[in-house]
């Protein structure tokens, strides 16, 4: 008998196996199993995806209107389109202005023809291969005009073997009738189509997501549930969705990241340190009967709050901010002494060998000879010779220097402490995660922190970005301070006024005062560092376009002017070796140079009571903080100040009005927010931006105050009542996928 089976159960009726049911996607499947190892693999290396929830985290950065799939002799210059159309020629040129090539592709939808650019710095075969005529494909991008002539400038792209492929794997048909489509950031290999299109497949699949924000506070704040954002973000019908699932998500941002700082602030809290209280009659207490200035209220108060801390089993993780001058120095010396009242040393880290430098010439003159020669305060930094080096090892090791000041060098695995009770971070928003983190181990127990900053920080950035810490903030300046007279010179409209620039800067050194002339760049073809305060705001027309002051020019310009001939004019800058720098810096406070010629090297701890006069050249390159910054440099006596803002910019342009900002107040406060305001987002949170995971979205802190002041409210209360957030399973795996490998490490640490 033939055509016998001898299996049992159901009969084979020889049509199709059902599909195998695929399990419901969640936030942490891998993208291998939502999408299989090859899409897997492309987007990990494009994007660094690994899960759901990275990719549907990657929020569309713009929407495509009604204007999508318009025929294209229909098209608007500036519309947002999509088209579908037949590739007719295809040829690649080499560019005549700068090296790389340009891709010429012809479309046509058999009403009209278009013209697709596509630009490279190399050769793009890659793209010809892609785009060979007679293939049809969908095109997406911004209408632009060249020469008269309507092209797309490199628009993302589909393209299509066969009739079945166009109609089962693009987008833009399937979504045909959509007003919406959304436009994904995208790179050459993995384009928006593709992003969409393997969106769509994981939106298929995963269920109700986890929803981190509790019932009752998403019906107050009228927020959509996480799902439906979601899905609304990505597949909006109008724009009223969209917005809606932005608000949704924007809120979720804000509560997410406030619960992971207090979370984190709140487990800091439960470690356990040794308490470090001053003794009876000890370091602190001889240092305060021989100060010779009284402490400014704002002083006094932040010093308790530190030494409240530092009193306590738990270690002190506290932020202390104050304008340039405010006395910060002296309230962190205070905390050393009461440290070394328990046998315990300090380590302070400086991000530059100029400003390690002069903590040490500072604090060693706070302290007096007496107090100095018992607490040894000794100077490590890479750039010491090898017996200098060894010497202040030795000291470390021992403990018989309580006071270690230094640069990255403090954290080379060849420096041991004897006891580290403190560690003091200055100008912390230069040094990261892991480096503060490899200093705080090399305590027995884990140290207390206090990290400075003269850049006085906006209440939302506080609650951002320092939201695990405690701040404590210095306003006022120490009496006797004359203040500083900030004016803007704007040469771009009056060169002679150079000539008055330097018989100002004459008139101070006269008087037996100092100055300084910083220029953005050490010679024609070199730029010491981009101000990293300039980030994110956008350059304006009239910003001087030609070459940039530079301190090798200037200096031996200055020096054949008659006014100037007779004082000691020096250059400092990044490029000088360690000593070199010291070097000059010693011969400037003790009145041996007149004018230093510098570039940003001296913008912080450069302190000489005597300097009174500064002048920056191309003031423009610089941002508002670094500008306010620079002119802390003077009036730091009993002498008032003068800064010369000096500009090309022209008037009413934003470079313009952002030195007439600085220029109208000595508030750092006042323009710390003002610097926000003028800042588009970029990086502005540092480490806690590090890490695709851990970008911001959607939250803004230089619009977002409120919001997030309102969050915190509400996720302080959550925290203190379960800081291990036990209540809330969705919203602690959303703080376990927030934070990036480094903060998770500091949280299990210690």
């Amino acid at each position: 008998m033939t055509g016998s089976s001898a299996a049992s159960g159901p009969e084979f009726d020889g049509g199709s196996l059902p599909a195998p049911r695929l399990q419901p996607l969640t936030p942490d499947s891998s993208l291998t199993s939502a999408l299989g190892a090859l899409k897997a693999k492309a987007l990990l290396k494009a994007f660094g995806f690994q899960t759901v929830n990275d990719l549907l985290s990657h929020y569309p950065r713009d929407y495509a209107d009604r204007e999508v799939l318009r025929p294209l002799n229909q098209l608007t210059p500036g519309a947002n389109i999509t088209v579908i159309a037949d590739i007719v020629s295809v040829r690649e040129k080499r560019m005549s202005s700068r090296p790389g090539t340009i891709v010429e592709v012809v479309i046509s939808d058999g009403g009209g023809e278009f013209l697709l650019t596509f630009f490279g710095k190399s050769s793009q075969q890659w793209r010809l291969d892609q785009l060979r005529p007679g293939l049809r494909g969908s095109f997406s991008g911004k209408v632009t005009t060249f020469q008269n002539r309507s092209q797309l400038a490199n628009p993302s792209y589909k393209t299509f073997e066969s009739e079945e492929e166009e109609a089962r794997d693009d987008p833009a048909v399937r979504l045909r009738h959509k007003p919406l489509i959304p436009i994904y950031a995208a790179t050459a290999a993995e384009t928006s189509w593709n992003l969409q299109t393997m969106i769509d497949q994981v939106l298929q699949r995963v269920g109700n997501l986890p929803d981190p924000v509790p019932q009752d506070m998403r019906i107050e704040h009228g927020l959509l549930d996480h799902t439906q954002a979601i899905r609304w973000i990505h597949s909006p019908d109008n724009p009223k969705q969209w917005k809606a699932a932005e608000e949704t998500l924007r809120f979720t941002e804000a509560w997410v990241l406030q619960c992971a700082l207090l979370q984190r602030h709140s487990l800091a809290r439960e470690r356990r340190t040794r308490p470090r209280v001053p003794t009876p009659g000890g370091y602190l207490e001889r240092f305060d009967a021989t100060l010779p200035f009284v402490l400014t209220v704002d002083q006094e108060i932040c010093a308790a709050e530190i030494a409240s801390d530092m009193a306590r089993s738990g270690p002190m993780n506290r932020l202390l901010q104050g304008e340039v001058g405010s006395g910060k120095t002296v309230v962190a010396l205070r905390a050393m002494l009461a440290v070394a009242d328990s046998g315990g040393q300090t380590a302070l880290l400086a991000p530059t060998e100029v400003l390690a430098a002069q903590h040490l010439r500072s604090i060693t003159t706070l302290l007096g000879p007496d107090l100095a020669a018992e607490l040894m305060p000794t100077l490590l930094t890479g750039k010491l010779p090898v017996a200098q080096k060894r010497k202040a090892l030795l000291r470390t090791v021992s403990g018989q220097s309580r006071i270690v000041i230094g640069t990255h060098a403090l954290l080379s695995d060849t420096v041991t402490f004897f006891d580290l009770g403190l560690i003091v971070i200055d100008e912390q928003h230069r040094f990261g995660v892991d480096q503060r983190e490899t200093l705080r181990l090399k305590g027995a127990q884990p140290p207390h922190v206090l990290v400075m900053t003269a850049t006085p920080i906006p209440r939302t950035i506080a609650m951002t970005v320092f939201g695990d810490l405690d701040v404590s903030t210095i306003r006022m300046l120490p009496s006797g301070r004359q203040g500083i007279r900030s004016v803007v010179v704007p040469m771009g409209e009056n060169g002679a006024l150079f000539g008055r620039v330097w018989a100002s800067l004459a008139q101070e050194l006269a008087l037996g005062r100092q100055g300084f002339v910083v220029c953005p760049a050490i010679s024609p073809a070199e730029i010491e560092e981009v101000p990293a305060d300039l980030v994110g705001i956008e350059p304006s027309h009239g910003e001087k376009a030609g070459p940039l002051f530079n301190v090798d020019e200037v200096l031996e310009g200055m020096r054949g002017v008659p006014t100037l001939a007779p004082y000691r004019l020096e250059a400092l800058h990044g490029r000088m070796t360690s000593d070199e720098k010291d070097r000059i810096m010693r011969s400037f406070a003790a009145g041996e140079i007149d004018v230093l010629v510098a570039t940003t090297v001296i913008e912080v701890g450069v302190d000489v009571p005597n300097a009174s006069a500064m002048v920056v050249l191309d003031a423009d390159r610089f941002g508002v903080s670094q500008l306010h910054q620079l002119r802390g440099r003077v009036g730091r006596g009993s002498v008032p100040g003068l800064c010369l803002l000096v500009t090309n910019s022209r008037a009413g342009s934003p470079a313009r009005q952002r030195i007439g900002d600085v220029a109208a107040t000595l508030d750092g406060f006042v323009l710390a927010e003002l610097d926000l305001a003028l800042r588009r987002e970029g990086n502005v949170l540092g480490d806690l931006q590090s890490g695709d995971g851990s970008k911001l979205r959607f939250l803004r802190v230089a619009v977002d105050g409120d919001l997030i002041a309102e969050v915190r409210r509400a996720a302080f209360h959550l925290v203190t009542g379960d800081p291990g957030i036990r209540t809330n399973e969705a919203l602690r795996n959303a703080i376990a996928r927030r934070l990036n490998d480094s903060e998770r490490s500091w949280l299990n640490k210690g």
